[in-house]
């Protein structure tokens, strides 16, 4: 599903009208019915000792909220409208809203100060469940301090939130907020999807999203650089393996790391690229901790070292070439020795190549960008934002206030795919498109995940040949792009299979790698499920 900007939803209504004569009265009550449908049949259902309280703005956030409580009053709620901004100030469209919600039943008052809502509150007998209608996508920050007090008041009181749109206070565009915002439970999305939802302070406060369909023609909706990463999207490729194949046409994933006291994650990373499905893994670390990975491995992945002696590397890179992928960086330090093997790696191989950990932190976009450059092949670096910063000399922040923004510039320079992992992850892709998959599970937040994802992304494009050796690169490309997006959809499927086993707090790395045999046995359901 499209994700959009404020400006890019702008322009879709304005085509929605111009070219179609979809006109803002019919939005409106496209939006009042849809969203009161789902309000009653989903929500206020389970919370029959309620009463909705609708907070009104001045714009067309307000009307669509005014729609909605007249379509809930016709299906036998209570709605108590509270109205923050003086009728003078009111769009036409929401003084047209507002006359019909009133003949309909709703009842409206206007609010001055934040006592009158205390008042109200502290007198009503049911559990007040809020509809926030008071700016959407339009707010101008900072918040007033009326606004402010009133907002703080609801978030304390509310039983349950719905936001219009996007939580009042929050940046659409960015996510940011200045002072306060509402805390949503659910978010209604008016048409698509807001980029606000999944960046800073707005994935912690948009709570659940449900888009709410209103019309628009689905030629408005093409187009576009951002999308939301669903299951659905990487089913086809979830698809491709042949029953009657041996391993050798799986493929076979090298993995280099483990420096000392870190062989853990190398361990990690080469059993996710076998449990991800790869024919053959090889694990290798430095010469020094040879003994110590072995010791920790299971037998079925094969082993290898890297010598101290850097002369003795031309032996080990003159076969580098019969691997299909290679993952660099768990726990391979960030000595200049890692650093010079890295960049050996992606100078002389042929192949895909994932980068993670330590072997971003060894490189820096200001010396190494010509390296990306003039590989021949793709290449996916898997940086948190630390990681992310390091790399490129970004301040974490402005990564934080605008991570699409140096996201996509650093795509530009580097021609690579990039997974900025984090509550939200974002992938960019070598098309220019960025894919946002949004799994916050604070189970996730241990050490080895990140080792855990860089080997399911070896093992998946280990098994993909055409990657390596389709003739044209462009098919290569996308090929690999998709690989991509279904290795981290796995990941994040894997994590909310562990953490409904295991808890969120017990949950370990280990535990993600225990769960990708029912996560692809989940995958293959719904493949067969779709595909009879």
């Amino acid at each position: 599903m499209r994700i959009v900007s404020k400006d890019e939803m702008r322009d879709i209504e304005k085509r929605a009208n111009e070219e179609f004569g979809l006109s803002e009265d019919l939005i409106n009550e496209n939006v009042g019915r849809e969203g009161a449908r789902y309000i009653d049949e989903e929500l206020l259902s389970e919370m029959p000792n309620s009463e909705v309280l609708l907070l009104v703005g001045k714009g067309n956030n307000a009307s669509d909220g005014m729609a909605i409580a007249r379509h809930l009053v016709n299906k036998g709620h209570i709605v108590r409208a509270f109205t923050l901004f003086p009728e003078n100030e009111w769009s036409s469209e929401l003084t047209k809203q507002m006359s019909m919600a009133k003949a309909f039943g709703v009842r409206v008052s206007a609010i001055n100060e934040v006592e009158q809502i205390e008042g109200y509150l502290g007198q009503s007998q049911f559990n007040p469940f809020v509809i926030d209608a008071i700016f959407g996508t339009g707010v101008r920050l900072p918040l007033s301090q009326l606004h402010y007090n009133i907002i703080s008041l609801i978030n304390k009181l509310s039983s349950f939130t719905v936001s219009i749109d996007i939580p009042s206070g929050v940046d659409s565009d960015s996510g940011l907020i200045q002072g306060n915002a509402v805390e949503a439970d659910l978010t209604l999305a008016i048409g698509l999807p807001k980029v606000g939802y999944y960046m800073a302070d707005g994935s912690r406060l948009s709570g659940r999203i449900k888009v709410i369909e209103v019309g628009l023609p689905m030629k408005t909706l093409a187009n576009g650089d951002k999308f939301l990463l669903d299951i659905d999207d990487v089913l086809e490729t979830a698809n491709r393996r042949d029953k009657f194949a041996d391993k050798k046409v799986f493929g076979h994933t090298l993995v280099l790391g483990g420096s000392h006291g870190l062989t853990g994650a190398l361990v990690m990373a080469s059993q996710s690229a076998l449990k991800a499905g790869a024919g053959l893994v090889t694990g290798a670390t430095w010469e020094n901790q040879y003994q110590e990975f072995i010791a920790r491995l299971i037998p079925e992945i094969m082993t290898g070292y890297i010598p101290m002696d850097q002369k003795g590397w031309p032996r080990i890179l003159k076969d580098i070439n019969k691997y299909d992928a290679i993952v660099m960086g768990p726990g391979l330090g960030r000595s200049v020795r890692s650093r010079s093997l890295v960049l050996e790696i992606l100078t002389n191989f042929k192949g895909p190549v994932v980068l993670d950990a330590d072997a971003i932190n060894v490189l820096s976009l200001a010396d190494d960008a010509k390296v990306f450059a003039q590989r021949g092949a793709p290449t996916v670096l898997t940086p948190h934002f630390g990681e992310f910063c390091n790399f490129t000399g970004v301040k974490r922040a402005d990564l934080n206030q605008r991570p699409l923004y140096h996201l996509k510039n650093l795509m530009d320079q580097i021609s690579c795919t990039i997974i900025l992992k984090g509550p939200c992850t974002y992938i960019g892709l070598t098309s220019g498109e960025v894919l946002f998959n949004y799994s916050p599970n604070d189970g996730m937040a241990t050490g080895g995940v990140g080792d855990v994802l860089a080997g399911i992304i070896g093992g998946l494009l280990s098994q993909d040949q055409s990657v390596k050796n389709n003739s044209s690169l462009f098919n290569a490309y996308e090929n690999f792009d998709r690989t991509i997006c279904l290795a981290v959809t796995i990941h994040s499927l894997a994590g909310q299979i562990a953490a409904k086993e295991h808890g969120v707090r017990a949950m370990t790395a280990t535990s993600l790698i225990s769960a990708l045999g029912k996560t692809f046995s989940e995958v293959d359901k719904r493949i067969e499920f779709l595909n009879p």
